[in-house]
């Protein structure tokens, strides 16, 4: 008997819902509420199931496959071969959830999640003439691996060849509306950016290729190489989309334009740079439909959140948020917004760009050409009653100065700042000339930040400790090193071992002993002093309790820190 028809039996002996009541991991009474909700909203009574919370995927797929008698798939650990790849759309395997894994001569092999789908098995028949056979695997692993394998390298191949002998003649006549190769590729290569889940796309002419590569939780990577001959085409075409000025090849430029992946508008920041084999350009990414993160989800510890918790509740005063470009400083300030209650409070924001728009609060958008500056905007901010304000960067003494007036005045407002850590931060407003008494009295704490990557869940292990680490960790932590972990490398976190990314905090809560050093103008040390007597966490201490917890890796932690002397 076939697989095909061994499933098709199988519909129509025991359904799911009766499986799960006998392996006891649901109730009579659950299945009747998934039953009800189906007859009144439809679907499988598998996924509603889940989406009721009364069974995990994990279960679903192990009854599933004892029912089918289906061998269940670890992607992660999975060989996928180019030739099954080839044989299924993308636009297939996304619609029906399912992962092309191997190609024989007369086989196809497929991971998917929903093995009942006759209609699907026989429309993969009839599309690519072999007998399928059919593997379970969970929905997400199954997504993620669509991500990684149908990326665009070959068809931004094909597309490249299309234009590669492109003159510059037709280049200046095209308009942005043209659906060419050129627009297409550029698209292909923000897509796959996006489903990367990087922020930047760096494209850098060399000596005798342009290479493309994608900044992805921090880390920059190689993506294409691509024939430099193409790129006066790719840059002319972005520079089109993002209203630069085509002829100007020396003076930097910025500019902005919006894209369409995966039926959500992506922003995408343009700034250009001349250098020596010619412009290079950098496309920022600003993904406004992204989850916003609680203050639970950014990886503060406990105590830690309870005390920013308790700073927000303040009704005047300023938080800074402090750490280099990059550190997640916004994504820490839009957890602070949305935290706070939006009814009772007016919020209001100045920001550059708007990463994220929220409900019920009002955003403000930096326009230097129409005169809206951080200063400018900060002062009609507070004409207009606000109670909290948020302000995307404080970077002169005039915006600094506007802030300390705002939180002298009754407000409690966020900012971020750059500055190495929570003390340095102090400094870095005593150089932008504001008093030394003036900080004392409206700073009401300080957050310093980095961003470290998280060990990919799919290929952790434990690792024995090196010498190094364990002298790292027992100077700072005073006890024994513990069980470390690492990642192995798999093709979710494209070999790297890291898979997404949590911070890494030094939270100053201001005290009368902190604000009385800095009247007195004491230094770093002796400020920093009082401030860990007083409880302050160094960044490099709770580096290292998220390795502890098995979050992150001591290499890791010392890297994102270099910039701070550790």
């Amino acid at each position: 008997m076939s697989q095909a028809e061994t499933l098709t039996r199988s519909l129509t002996t025991q359904k799911i819902g009766t499986l799960l009541i006998k392996k006891n991991i649901i109730k009579a009474e659950d299945l009747a509420a998934a039953l009800e909700y189906q007859k009144k909203n439809g679907g499988k009574v598998g996924e509603i199931l889940i989406l009721l919370k009364k069974v995990t995927w994990e279960q679903l797929s192990s009854v599933l496959g004892d029912k089918f008698d289906i061998d269940f798939v670890d992607l992660r650990e999975v060989a996928i071969d180019p030739a099954a790849i080839a044989l299924v759309p993308e636009a297939i395997a996304r619609k029906h959830t399912l992962m092309p894994i191997e190609a024989t001569e007369r086989t196809l092999t497929i991971a998917t999640a929903y093995p009942d789908d006759i209609r699907v098995l026989n429309e993969l028949r009839a599309l690519t003439q072999k007998r399928v056979m059919v593997k379970l695997a969970l929905p997400k692993d199954i997504i993620r691996t669509i991500d990684l394998y149908y990326n665009v390298g070959g068809e931004v191949t094909r597309k490249i060849k299309q234009f590669a002998d492109i003159s510059e003649a037709v280049i200046d006549d095209l308009k942005p509306s043209d659906e060419t190769p050129v627009t297409q590729t550029i698209q292909m290569i923000i897509q796959q950016a996006v489903r990367n889940r990087a922020s930047d796309i760096h494209f850098e002419p060399q000596s005798n290729r342009l290479r493309v590569r994608f900044r992805i939780d921090g880390t920059l990577i190689d993506m294409f190489s691509l024939p430099l001959a193409v790129y006066p085409a790719l840059l002319t075409r972005i520079k089109i989309m993002a209203e630069m000025d085509i002829a100007e090849q020396r003076r930097p430029q910025d500019g902005q334009f919006t894209v369409e992946v995966d039926k959500r508008d992506i922003d995408i920041r343009v700034a250009t740079l001349a250098a020596s084999y010619g412009e290079r350009i950098t496309l920022r990414i600003l993904d406004k439909q992204v989850s916003l993160y609680s203050l639970s989800e950014i990886g503060f510890l406990p105590d830690t959140e309870a005390n920013v918790m308790d700073i927000l509740k303040s009704r005047a005063g300023m938080l800074l948020v402090a750490g280099p470009t990059g550190s997640g400083k916004t994504t820490t300030m839009y957890a602070c917004i949305n935290h706070l209650d939006k009814n009772e409070n007016n919020i209001i924001t100045i920001e550059d760009p708007i990463e994220y728009k929220f409900h019920n609060i009002n955003q403000t958008q930096v326009n230097t050409k129409a005169g809206v500056t951080y200063a400018s905007g900060l002062r009609a901010i507070l004409r207009s009653d606000p109670d909290i304000v948020l302000i995307g960067e404080v970077r002169d003494r005039e915006t600094a100065e506007i802030s300390v007036q705002a939180a002298l005045t009754g407000h409690l407002l966020l900012a971020s700042i750059h500055a190495n850590d929570a003390v340095s931060t102090l400094f870095r407003l005593l150089e932008l000339d504001i008093d030394a008494y003036l900080i004392s009295t409206t700073l009401i704490g300080i957050l310093s930040q980095r961003m470290v990557r998280r060990i990919c869940t799919y290929c952790k292990t434990k690792v024995e400790p090196t010498a190094a680490d364990a002298m790292i960790y027992e100077a700072e932590m005073h006890e024994k090193v513990p069980t470390l972990y690492k990642g192995t490398g798999c093709s979710f976190c494209s070999h790297t071992g890291y898979l997404g990314r949590t911070g890494v905090f030094e939270l100053l809560v201001m005290n009368e002993a902190i604000r009385n050093s800095l009247r007195c103008q004491n230094n770093y040390d002796e400020i920093k002093n009082i401030s860990l007597q007083k409880g302050m966490r160094p960044l490099l201490k709770d580096g290292l309790i998220k390795v502890k917890n098995g979050l992150t890796t001591i290499t890791e932690v010392m890297r994102c820190l270099h910039s701070v002397g550790f």
